[in-house]
């Protein structure tokens, strides 16, 4: 029994041994993309370090990072999670690398698919991954304020509220309670895509789909006052990728 629970201990401590000398490794390797530490503002106040070192990314580094990690998960190296180490750190604020704006599907978590720890994505979600004041007022909290310097607009394969959103384009449907504002957000990507009569409707789905993603993307890169100064300024980047429900792949498009 002793050397059961032995073993565990051992196979736990080197699984986050393992983490943290990967993100120490990976924020060295990028290129020292290592921004100045200086003061980061927390919901806590303002705190002299950061609680994670290795979040401290450049915008291109923080990208890579966050790429890397879901090439972990695609081919079944993901990294357990370990919360123990960092707890403590994180009692003192945050400084999450990169923010993720991802669609509620119960199928798609950033949190698995980047392969991170707590601490390290700043997330919002809502079906369809579309913008409201409120999402905007968020991102702007995660790059203004936390100095995140990554936001990621993630939409994700055969999206309910993308098809949705087709249904009340092409076919007038109407949905019950505030469903019908999730359909309506969408409709600029389902009429920036419209219907050929040699377009595959499931090719028109993932199209839609896409579009959604790179709207968003666009609309937040020009969102000012804050997200537009900070991308012009070359402090922050706005992408946009597809999450594939086969592979657990993000595909960059935007």
């Amino acid at each position: 029994m002793c050397d059961t629970e032995n073993h565990t201990g051992t196979l736990e401590q080197s699984s986050q041994e393992r983490r943290s000398f990967l993100k120490l490794t990976t924020a060295s390797m990028l290129g020292l993309g290592l921004a100045p530490l200086g003061s980061i503002h927390a919901t806590s106040g303002v705190i002299k370090s950061p609680p994670l070192p290795e979040n401290v990314l450049t915008p291109e580094a923080a990208l890579e990072r966050l790429m890397k990690g879901n090439e972990r998960y695609v081919s079944g190296q993901s990294i357990p999670l370990n919360f123990n180490e960092e707890r403590l750190d994180l009692m003192r604020g945050q400084n999450p690398y990169a923010c993720v704006l991802s669609c509620s599907d119960s199928r798609v978590s950033p949190e698995f698919c980047f392969d991170e720890q707590r601490g390290d994505l700043f997330v919002a979600r809502v079906a369809g991954n579309y913008l409201t004041t409120d999402f905007i007022a968020t991102l702007e909290y995660a790059a203004a304020v936390l100095h995140t310097p990554l936001i990621m607009v993630l939409g994700h394969e055969k999206c309910g509220a993308v098809k949705a959103a087709i249904d009340a384009a092409d076919n007038d449907k109407q949905f019950p309670g505030h469903i019908q504002s999730i359909a309506t957000a969408i409709t600029p990507a389902v009429r920036a895509v419209p219907k050929k009569p040699d377009y595959v409707a499931a090719d028109r789905y993932k199209d839609i789909v896409r579009m959604n993603v790179i709207l968003t993307v666009r609309e937040l890169r020009e969102q000012p006052p804050i997200l537009s100064r900070l991308v012009d300024g070359q402090k922050l980047k706005v992408v946009g990728g597809v999450y594939q429900l086969e592979t657990g792949k993000v595909r960059l498009v935007a």
